[in-house]
């Protein structure tokens, strides 16, 4: 007998191991894997609070990264604050990242904005031919997500004795009990943080949500030769497109109307650039966005060949080699941050973070846990 199941080992599922285990609740996490291989290994590693829209959005990433923080210092697992870097190489782009600037200003959240010799000094490896200006945020983490995935189950058993049962699929679900595979194991209450696997579990109820798939194509190189460091995680002039933060920004649609004119593959396929680097001086870089019907199981090397002309425009990296390509699948909500459903008595279903799962998971699961169990 335990007091909560969770289904799922991701990083939403180990978001809610924490809090509830943090309450001084007997914990059991089920993964259908040998190890968790979803979205939640598949991403850059960002905690990135700066993606969110002021308000009660930003608050909520700041929260998590909080404890996110926390966490990554107890158990020792490698993380750098590195802060982000927003890069302008056209005259609307810097528009855009002087207006968030003068918005972070007034909510009391500022950045800093840098001319480009000041780009250059947090950033050696940043062209700096045609840079006109670069955005400074110093909140975000970076981790790296294959790393956390696999070690923090370890330690949330070391230290608050947190059961792991991997590959064990859960096929069925009742008030007070679970069945995973022909074991009938009672429970207080069961947490389904299954990411987008929506058709095992409660699929009539998933369905009604309204979920969207996203699938997103990413790369990852060899540690670069040299030993270098990138310093903060950056992000091209295509980002402001992806994060709502920006949408207030009054130059945004100007960047949008140009970058659809003249580049129009990079709005087809959902394109914008980023890079992080891990403790072992790996990059990983990214990313595409195909959503619903458009989804294909079939990578396309156009679209990474994207991906990397655009990283070339704004880092310098001769010697970049690519030692792993993978895509990864999301669910995220129209118009919700997050989505729960309670199907039955003592069961809640926690998903549709889209790509803010590694930023806003364990403010997120706070949240839940508070919520249902108060």
């Amino acid at each position: 007998m335990v007091d909560d199941v969770i289904v799922g080992a991701g990083i939403i599922g180990l978001a809610h191991a924490y809090h509830l285990a943090i309450r001084g609740r007997r914990v059991a996490v089920f993964e259908r894997s040998p190890r968790a291989r979803g979205a939640s290994t598949r991403n850059f590693g960002m905690i990135w609070p700066i993606g969110q829209p002021f308000g009660p959005r930003r608050e909520l990433a700041r929260a998590s990264r909080s404890i996110w923080l926390q966490i990554l210092v107890e158990s020792g697992l490698w993380h750098e604050q590195s802060g982000s870097l927003h890069l302008a190489y056209h005259d609307d782009e810097a528009a855009v990242l002087e207006e968030f600037a003068s918005l972070s200003r007034d909510h009391g959240d500022p950045v800093e904005l840098l001319s480009p010799r000041q780009v250059h000094q947090r950033a050696a490896r940043v062209k700096g031919e045609g840079l006109r200006a670069g955005l400074l945020s110093n909140a975000e983490i970076c981790v790296d997500p294959r790393q956390v995935v696999a070690d923090l189950p370890g330690w949330l058993h070391e230290r608050f004795g947190v059961r792991f049962h991997f590959g064990r699929r859960v096929i069925g679900v009742e008030p007070g009990s679970i069945h995973a595979g022909s074991e009938r194991i009672q429970t207080d209450r069961v947490w389904i943080c299954a990411g987008d696997d929506l058709d095992s579990l409660f699929p009539d109820q998933y369905q009604a949500l309204g979920l969207v798939r996203c699938k997103l194509q990413m790369m990852r190189s060899a540690a670069l030769a040299d030993g270098s460091r990138m310093g903060p995680m950056l992000a091209g002039g295509l980002t402001p497109r992806h994060y709502e933060s920006f949408r207030a920004c009054p130059s945004l649609p100007a960047l949008r109307q140009r970058i659809a004119r003249e580049t129009p593959w990079f709005d087809e396929y959902g394109i914008h650039v980023m890079a992080s680097q891990n403790g072992l001086g790996e990059l990983t870089i990214g990313d595409s966005h195909e959503y619903g019907d458009a989804i294909e199981p079939f990578d396309q090397a156009r679209i990474d060949d994207f991906i990397l002309a655009y990283l070339h425009t704004f880092l310098d990296l001769p010697e970049l080699a690519i030692a792993s390509r993978w895509h990864g699948v999301y669910v995220k909500h129209p118009a919700e941050v997050y989505v729960t459903i309670k199907p039955i008595e003592g069961v809640v279903g926690v998903t549709g973070l889209g790509g803010a799962g590694m930023t806003l998971s364990f403010g997120v699961a706070q949240r839940v846990v508070q919520e249902t169990l108060s």
